[in-house]
């Protein structure tokens, strides 16, 4: 074993006695351990927070959406799919239809519910967003003259309507409530006609309910693309097409190529975004918490990384003499300055070993069991805390909690290499 790092071990931890410098060192190593132990199980939970919403997010939004700049909608729907479906990676090009409506129910019940309403190709539909019908199915076909409308289960608690029950082989079903839509472009219409023109309303039967995330299900509803071009004005125009892929981190390299391809052919004609610039002020919150989190933590190691400058402070005062003696006897000043800066590392190296294995487990347990539950779990899509584990994050945690403790021994090891060998070893006999 290298001299140094021997000498460093032995003024840390006496094996024959405990002193006032071996207690330091160990709270400086258990506040490191601390330290790094809070931050993994932080940065778990909230990767674990993370995970969840983006794949609450991603059930409904595209991976990649391309959209016209005018405002006006894309005319050339199919060209444009055909190109993203080129795409390396890109598993489906859908187009939809997107725009706000008022919502009315037949029996009066519901009186001007403004709601968001998308039309989509019911073979294009992501199997989350199938799998999430509460009552119902998702059907948006006609249905008894009327067109099918799947409504968000909070607005249709909201408004009292209910789905169709389909019964068993079609015998004994019941059908579901109906509803009217009114777009802008409709009442405006309407009102520059007036007094002669009527508002074009369009009737729909409630064919199920869904529940994807309660902002979503409180004002989201469903229906056939050709129905949102109607109830919206848009004939043979789409608001813009959903792009889903394979592999979600492929995404920015999707939306880099798209954005190229349709700059060269449609200058200034189209925007394309991906899954995290649509929910960007969300996503760019979540993160901001995640390192703000980690930011305060942190400071536990600070802390601990203030202990180990009074701890081997007093190590250079103890061994005053000793380090003189070891200089008279051929050890260079840089030797000496490199046995402190060891001794930084074994409390970083030590502190850091514990408390990475002990956020593991912590997270580990947490992930596999859900020890720690959610107050009022019932309202949340999870019941117990969520834990992501990041190779990265560790990394980071582990490299700055030493890299703390190397750096707050600097000071200790520029003052043992300044010790004078002749005056130390004078001043001890």
């Amino acid at each position: 074993m290298d001299y140094r790092l021997l000498i460093a071990r032995r003024y840390l931890a006496s094996r024959r006695r405990l002193t006032l410098i071996s207690v330091i060192s160990g709270i400086s190593v258990a506040g490191v351990a601390v330290g790094v132990a809070a931050l993994v199980v932080v940065l778990s939970v909230l990767n674990g927070f993370y995970d969840v919403v983006q794949g609450l997010l991603v059930s409904y939004d595209p991976h990649v959406r391309i959209e016209a700049t005018g405002g006006e909608g894309i005319g050339r729907a199919e060209a444009l799919a055909a190109l993203a479906r080129r795409e390396p990676g890109v598993v489906s090009a859908t187009p939809y239809v997107e725009g706000k409506a008022l919502l009315a129910t037949d029996d009066g019940g519901a009186l001007g519910q403004v709601v968001v309403v998308r039309g989509v190709d019911r073979g294009a539909l992501d199997a989350e967003v199938e799998g999430s019908i509460r009552s119902g199915t998702f059907d948006l076909g006609r249905r008894d003259g009327r067109a099918g409308i799947v409504v968000g289960a909070g607005l249709a608690g909201r408004t009292g309507v209910r789905a169709a029950d389909p019964g068993v082989d079609g015998v004994g079903g019941i059908p579901g409530s109906r509803v009217s839509l009114l777009s802008a472009q409709a009442l405006e219409r309407a009102i520059s006609l007036y007094p002669f023109g009527l508002p074009d309303q369009r009737s729909f039967g409630v064919s199920g309910t869904f529940s994807l995330e309660s902002g979503y299900d409180d004002s989201h509803v469903f229906v056939a693309l050709d129905q949102a071009q109607q109830l919206f004005q848009m004939p043979g125009r789409v608001s813009g097409l959903d792009i889903r892929l394979a592999d979600l981190d492929d995404a920015g390299a999707v939306r880099d190529r798209l954005a190229g391809r349709l700059e060269a052919e449609y200058p200034g004609q189209f925007a394309v975004q991906t899954w995290s610039e649509l929910q960007g002020s969300l996503y760019s919150v979540m993160k901001l918490e995640k390192w703000a989190a980690s930011a305060i933590l942190a400071l536990i190691i600070v802390v601990a990384a203030f202990n180990i400058v009074g701890a081997l402070t007093m190590i250079v005062i103890e061994k005053r003499r000793d380090l003189g003696a070891l200089q008279a006897m051929g050890a260079s000043r840089a030797d000496v300055r490199r046995i402190f800066l060891l001794e930084g590392l074994l409390v970083g190296s030590v502190g850091a070993g514990i408390g990475l294995a002990l956020g593991l487990a912590i997270s580990l347990v947490q992930g596999a069991f859900g020890v720690v539950k959610m107050a009022e779990a019932g309202s949340f899509v999870v019941d117990a805390y969520p834990v992501a584990i990041r190779p990265l994050d560790i990394l980071g945690v582990v490299v700055v909690a030493v890299g703390l403790c190397v750096l707050a021994s600097v000071y200790p090891a520029a003052r043992a290499a300044a010790i004078d060998p002749a005056r130390a070893v004078q001043s001890g006999a």
